[in-house]
């Protein structure tokens, strides 16, 4: 099952049906539910951002309970309309996506040897995309890059790494810029507006502001509250 948002350009390819299988397509206007309360949590539904090839994989039980929603959205919508015809759709189509999450989390935690392989990749190739000299050549590394050095979308890589790590890819890269900083306060006498600049940050204001986000202080108190001697 994949989801798509206003824009995307799907494609179905030739495949026979001759063993019996179906599809069907739920398709949406905005409109729809641009008034309700589901329209400001469709950014909890993350999946709409994902690529084809990051599927969800529906067991036999996962399938029929979405293939009664979507026989009860036909049947609303194929009956004649009311007052209550548009909130009775909306909570359904809320209904589908809640349980699309939630069997998304169950694929989650059934490839989790899968996923601590990608964790463990994500992890060698940060490494190699924060150190110094990649960051002076080609900036501080983004999620996009590193979701498409991997073969994901970001929001399945930041999705997979909240299962298995309790952290988003964001989080990952600013934990390592961290790092990064404050080696080079406690082990170089390089001045605040260089550490920026090798970090990948426009101004030294904007390390200032990263580091007391993260550690509370600024910088030049951190470095001398723990530089050595």
């Amino acid at each position: 099952m994949i989801f798509a948002k206003p824009g995307q350009t799907l494609q179905k390819g030739a495949r026979s049906n001759s063993d019996g299988t179906h599809s069907w397509m739920l398709c949406f206007h905005p409109d729809l539910i641009g008034s309700s309360s589901l329209w400001s949590r469709m950014s909890d539904y993350s999946f709409f951002e994902y690529e084809a090839n990051e599927a969800l994989h529906l067991s036999d039980q996962e399938k029929e309970i979405l293939e009664r929603i979507v026989q009860q959205l036909q049947i609303e919508y194929s009956g004649n309309l009311d007052s209550y015809s548009k909130d009775l759709l909306i909570s359904n189509l809320e209904l589908l996506l809640n349980y699309a999450k939630r069997f998304y989390g169950r694929q989650f935690i059934t490839r989790t040897a899968v996923q601590k392989d990608s964790v463990e990749h994500f992890h060698t190739l940060l490494k190699e995309r924060c150190s110094i000299e990649t960051i002076a050549q080609s900036g501080m590394p983004r999620v996009k890059t590193l979701a498409q050095a991997m073969g994901y979308s970001p929001n399945y890589l930041s999705d997979m790494l909240k299962k298995e790590t309790g952290k988003t890819a964001q989080e990952f890269i600013k934990l390592q810029l961290l790092d990064l900083g404050i080696k080079f306060l406690i082990h170089t006498n390089e001045p605040i507006y260089r550490i920026a600049d090798l970090l990948g940050f426009e101004q030294p204001s904007s390390f200032t502001k990263f580091l007391k986000l993260q550690v509370g202080i600024s910088p030049v108190e951190y470095r001398k509250q723990h530089r050595r001697g």
